[in-house]
């Protein structure tokens, strides 16, 4: 005889409350027809009460609930930077109308009309210039760290930020219509469109629920015993992926963490462990993303420290970009510079000064000719980038290359990424040749220049539906779409906010080398979890044993009695 069970109404009561989301979970999956974790452990619970074994249910219960929350602790915050990609385009624009300057709502503003953007502004809407000239940064939409010149006949995109001269344009497109609202609406798109992962715990459970019922069904056949049968189903559940999985994806995501990568989520950790190519930017992620002195080329009668001198004092209280790169330039090789007595700025010229009683020409080779000044040919295959000339009293003193510069750790990183057998593309909206130098010089085989957004959107969707498992890094607004769309998003740490909420996973130190870090992190986690899933099938296995082997004693021991 043996008792009847006392079953607790307290315990069972606290066992369906805190089941129940794992309950409906499971139901869900069943009527999708997926093995998740919850379906398997949904199989434990019920087994363990079915015995009455009300405390062993909580505690399975428990493990549930601890790897769920472990999980939700690393899930990405909502994409709320999409709102602020919104904002950054200004809501009005001044358009000439009727001879007037109005100020309008840009909803207001159609195809047609003519749009002022005084210096410093933000360009409103796609168009034409038909009156100007001017510099403008559009590095959020191209990538490009270098400002591109504008002057009438230019193509101008709305988001872009003009730095110099006032601009008159035509409107072509507004609104979601602009290059900048179509990449709003591909980030949102890729959001929506994403295909969904099955994470890996899902996986093996699912695997472990047929494990379950064949030696449930195994046991009963050598022992003939429900409760040890039962017994077997609560031991061959899912306990050690429920616990086990998310702690090692937490220890990864932490590990990650103190290298300075963070991780937004377990399934992003699993992808990255999975990842066969990795699809980089050029400016900002390669780069560093801003102009810097690369040559200084003094002419006869000449040293290099006297033309940055000339040309630092020229251009001291400019603001263009590669004006300030050579007064940092000069800064940095502790160069005394001096103010200039005189300053004269020429929109797509450069800048005429006094300094010391010279005459000093800082521009491009249209600048010197004007003052009858003839500037040597550009050596042909020198380094990329762009020429500022230098002339004194009339006499030519040499130019100064100033280009974007590669990170350091970037070559380094790249030789890494091939040893680890992963493929590298490198997507750029600047030009192919610029692309094609940065890619021979850390190794990049495949190389696309001149590409917008959406070419790098639609690039990073095609080499997902071939089947890779496709890592995009980037760092600007131009990246987002393609940083939603691939299998994992990895963005620069120095990169704009829609850019980090759009990636998966964010690179703090803006060090390349902690990518690679990262990517072996993950690869090492995702064989922790296998390796786990193989020790809960060895330790099934040998709690079957046991228990056919305690079956046999048992009986042995019943025939000699």
């Amino acid at each position: 005889y043996e008792p009847v069970p006392q079953i607790s109404v307290v315990g069972l009561a606290a066992l369906a409350f805190s089941a129940w989301p794992i309950f409906r979970e499971a139901f869900s999956s069943l009527v999708a027809r997926r093995m998740t974790m919850e379906l398997s452990m949904s199989i434990a619970i019920v087994a363990a009460a079915a015995i009455a074994e009300i405390f062993t249910a909580l505690v399975v219960t428990l493990f549930v609930i601890v790897a769920e929350e472990l999980e939700h602790l690393t899930v990405a915050k909502g994409r709320v930077a999409i709102r602020e990609l919104v904002d950054f385009i200004p809501p009005e624009a001044r358009v000439r109308r009727e001879g007037a300057i109005r100020l309008l709502e840009l909803s207001k503003v159609v195809p047609g009309d003519h749009v002022l953007v005084s210096p410093g502004e933000k360009v409103p809407v796609d168009g034409m210039v038909v009156d100007g000239h001017s510099y403008v940064d559009q590095s959020r939409l191209t990538g490009e760290a270098m400002p591109a010149e504008k002057k009438s006949g230019s193509t101008v995109f709305a988001g872009s930020i003009n730095h110099m001269g006032a601009l008159e344009i035509v409107v072509d497109k507004i609104g979601g219509d602009t290059s900048y609202g179509r990449i709003i609406q591909a980030v949102e798109a890729a959001e929506q469109t994403r295909a969904p992962v099955q994470k890996l715990a899902d996986r093996l459970a699912g695997y472990l629920v047929y494990v379950a019922l064949g030696a449930a069904v195994l046991t009963w056949l050598l022992t003939r015993d429900m409760r040890d049968t039962i017994s077997v189903i609560i031991v061959a559940g899912a306990c050690g992926i429920a616990a086990g999985t998310p702690l090692a994806i937490l220890g990864g995501i932490g590990r990650a963490a103190k290298l300075g990568s963070i991780i937004k989520g377990g399934i992003h950790l699993e992808t990255l462990g999975r990842v066969d190519t990795v699809v980089l930017d050029k400016t900002g992620t390669l780069t560093m993303g801003e102009p810097a002195v690369q040559r200084v080329d003094a002419a006869e009668g000449f040293d290099e420290k006297a033309v940055l001198r000339l040309a630092a004092a020229a251009e001291m209280h400019s603001e263009h970009p590669l004006a300030r790169a050579v007064v940092a330039h000069a800064a940095h090789r502790e160069i005394t510079v001096p103010e200039p007595d005189r300053f004269h700025y020429t929109v797509a010229r450069g800048i005429t000064a006094t300094v010391d009683g010279q005459t000093v020409l800082v521009g491009n080779r249209s600048l010197l000719a004007e003052h009858g000044i003839v500037a040597p040919k550009r050596a042909a295959g020198g380094a990329s980038g762009s020429e500022i000339l230098v002339a004194s009293d009339g006499r030519y003193a040499g130019a100064i290359i100033v280009a974007d510069t590669t990170r350091p750790e970037a070559r380094a990183a790249l030789a890494a990424l091939h040893g680890l057998k992963i493929r590298t593309i490198l997507l750029t909206g600047d030009m192919q040749s610029v692309g094609d130098q940065v890619g021979s010089e850390l190794g990049i085989g495949s190389v696309e220049g001149d590409l917008l957004p959406e070419d790098k959107l639609k690039r990073i969707k095609a080499l997902v539906a071939q089947g890779r498992v496709v890592a995009m890094v980037g760092d600007g607004v131009n990246d987002a779409p393609a940083l939603s769309a691939a299998s994992i998003g990895i963005a620069m740490g120095s990169g704009t906010d829609i850019a980090k909420e759009s990636a998966d996973v964010v690179l703090i130190g803006n060090d390349l080398s902690k990518l690679v870090e990262t990517l072996r992190i993950a690869a090492k986690t995702r064989r922790i979890i296998w390796q786990n899933f193989a020790g809960t099938l060895a330790i099934d296995a040998i709690g079957i044993g046991l228990a056919a082997v305690s079956y046999t004693h048992l009986r042995a021991h019943e025939t000699e009695a």
